[in-house]
């Protein structure tokens, strides 16, 4: 009896923290199964992103968006030396929300939807709260991933969450170099 009192408790403590931490914990079936449609969004500055999000759609069977800034972003724009460059003024603004030029048809239709970004600034892109912001995501399974030239997710999570609140998130994976099999393996341990 108490070892199952302990267990209970335990169990329930581990849920309120994941809960508290806003990370979901997923099995199996919530994130890919024959009984959900899967979406794989993208933002891709120089189409590191773009070549991630595409295996990743192919390996999960999943739809594959773009995400497309209405201003596209230019060499110049991407300078993360200057800090008048376009990029570095957007990721300065933390409620910056540059316009995107297409939208999902029918985002009801997806349970989960993965969102591509390369890492700026130790975190997503603002444009990527754009997108976000658009949808109502409550209850849909939220998975982040990114490409990056060196550094990891940071601060990702604390910057996204807010822009869909009621989605169930999963930490952010970095897809750095990930062939089609560790993908796929990735995938299976969600």
């Amino acid at each position: 009896m108490r070892i199952n009192r302990l267990l209970s408790t335990l169990m329930v403590a581990c849920l309120a923290l994941s809960a508290m931490a806003g990370v979901h914990v997923l099995n199996n079936d919530d994130v890919m199964n024959n009984n959900t449609k899967t979406l794989v969004a993208y933002f891709s500055a120089t189409g590191t992103t773009m070549e991630a999000a595409t295996r990743l759609a192919q390996v999960a069977g999943a739809d594959l968006h773009e995400i497309v800034p209405e201003k596209p972003y230019t060499p110049a724009d991407l300078n993360w030396q200057d800090k008048s460059s376009r990029s570095s003024v957007e990721m300065a603004d933390k409620s910056s929300r540059p316009a995107i030029a297409n939208r999902v048809e029918n985002m009801a239709q997806y349970d989960t939807v993965f969102v591509g970004f390369p890492i700026w600034w130790y975190i997503a892109p603002t444009i990527i709260n754009t997108f976000l912001e658009q949808y109502d995501l409550a209850g849909k399974t939220v998975i982040p991933f990114f490409t990056s030239g060196g550094s990891g997710a940071g601060e990702t999570l604390k910057y996204l969450r807010p822009s869909a609140p009621d989605a169930n998130w999963v930490a952010p994976k970095n897809f750095n170099y990930m062939n089609d099999a560790e993908i796929k393996s990735w995938l299976e341990s969600l």
